[in-house]
């Protein structure tokens, strides 16, 4: 039975995770990732995930006798918190880091997480260029821009829009995943007349708006987190703009609706599958749900198995060394509630599936049909 498929038989992860040469002291793992500002919801994914994982291993009795202790920091998806927070890291003695959570808060991170020689994995950056830098203790648990963005024009371009409008925040992981759209609809032959950045934080799109109306565009692509987008659906339908909208999972959040409202329905999504309704992962759900914790949300799970993925490391190198765990994580094949896992060299997986869905006016989700386009 694997070590992650039936959290029910907890006792067995002692067997599991015990490996000689272990030391008796505490292993500590970093949790880093917003927990304030704008985009607080998905750090708070990322931190139950996490938290969930370090409960039940030393529940178990932990890493042959080693328990794993959290150290917590908020970065609040900013720069210059997030290279304050990987600091403190290094001064708790932080050896595994689960985080960051956004792109542009991972890579100043990660420079100091490599040159600490702190193994970090980051359950929800997508950029790619954190992975471009030849880094040796940089891994994710989660698929690229270059996957999602193909995944996304492509679908936009089997709708066969008329004129597409790409929209970004400006930032690392918005104007990236944009990119990687706009690429893909143009090497499709799809007219992109419209390719602009707008402020985060930013409140009033009309001007925007108008743009778009005069130009015609029949569908829009969001690349960037929620908040503008609720603003811009929302604004967008009092103007009697109505056009399709698209978005990566940054936007997959019921707080967009609570700006939005009935604007958000239709609006369609790039998302990790829905990890929680697979049949495997049932008893793993039941444990989070009898701690008031929900599994629904897209970076739940993947956090929960970035700090699997450690522990599994440490028991296969014999040591709790990050160097030793990243050389464990990059020859092994691990078995966990995303499926069956490998790393490449430069720590990103071999291979990760992003669907497309469609956002409901009441927060849920439901998956598109794309071979019928419905």
């Amino acid at each position: 039975m694997s070590l992650f498929l039936r959290t029910a038989v907890v006792a067995g992860l002692i067997a599991l995770l015990s490996g000689p040469g272990l030391s008796l002291a505490e292993i500590r793992i970093g949790i880093v990732g917003p927990l304030s500002g704008p985009v607080a919801q998905y750090g708070d994914m990322q931190f139950s995930g996490a938290r969930m994982a370090i409960e039940q291993i030393n529940a178990a009795g932990g890493i042959d006798g080693q328990p794993l202790v959290a150290i917590e920091a908020d970065d609040a998806c900013d720069p210059r918190k997030a290279v304050a927070a990987a600091n403190k890291m290094v001064s708790q003695g932080v050896r595994f880091v689960v985080g960051h959570l956004c792109s542009s808060s991972t890579q100043p991170a990660s420079d100091i997480y490599e040159a600490s020689g702190i193994l970090m994995i980051t359950p929800a950056s997508t950029n790619p260029e954190i992975t471009r830098r030849g880094y040796k203790l940089v891994f994710r648990t989660i698929g690229l821009d270059s996957m999602q963005g193909a995944v996304a024009a492509r679908y936009l371009a089997s709708l066969s829009p008329d004129k597409v409008a790409i929209i970004h925040d400006q930032q690392q992981y918005g104007e990236g995943i944009a990119r990687e759209v706009r690429t893909t609809l143009q090497s499709a032959g799809v007219d992109v007349p419209v390719f602009e950045g707008v402020a985060a934080g930013a409140r009033d799109f009309s001007a925007l708006i108008s743009r778009m109306q005069q130009a015609g565009i029949s569908h829009v692509y969001y690349g960037g987190y929620h908040p503008e987008l609720a603003l811009i659906l929302r604004q967008s339908r009092e103007a009697g703009f109505n056009a399709v909208f698209m978005g990566p999972e940054g936007v997959g959040n019921r707080d967009l609706n609570y700006t939005a409202g009935e604007a958000a329905e239709g609006l369609l999504l790039t998302l990790p599958p829905n990890f929680d309704e697979r049949p495997r992962n049932q008893d793993l759900v039941k444990a989070f749900a009898e701690n008031n914790r929900d599994t629904s949300g897209p970076f739940v799970l993947p956090a929960f198995t970035a700090v699997q993925l450690i522990a599994e490391g440490v028991r296969r190198a014999g040591s709790d060394d990050p160097i030793a765990v990243a050389q464990a994580l990059r020859s092994g094949e691990f078995d966990t509630p995303l499926g069956i896992l490998r790393f490449q060299e430069n720590g990103d997986l071999t291979s990760f599936d992003f669907e497309v869905f469609r956002w409901h006016a009441d927060g849920t989700r439901t998956p598109v049909d794309q071979a019928s386009n419905r």
